[in-house]
């Protein structure tokens, strides 16, 4: 693969051989790095039971309906 990248580029013009290269620079600016990336982790349920007893009798379309009014 890179032999064939490497001839392509070198079959281009000179003026369109900087823009590969100023494209190339351009995709791997946008590449994440590792130290970017947070790494994964099981979500904790603290707010679970956070609001038992503050809506007895009430379903999630009620909730919803309660929302928009």
């Amino acid at each position: 693969m890179k032999r064939d990248l490497l001839q392509r580029i070198d079959d281009l013009p000179k003026s369109l051989r900087q823009e590969v290269l100023d494209f190339i620079d351009f995709l791997i600016s946008k590449k994440p790095s590792k130290k970017g990336i947070a790494k994964k982790t099981s979500p904790d349920f603290k707010w679970q039971g956070a609001l038992k007893g503050k809506y007895k009798n009430t379903n999630s379309v009620d909730l919803q309906h309660q929302i928009w009014e």
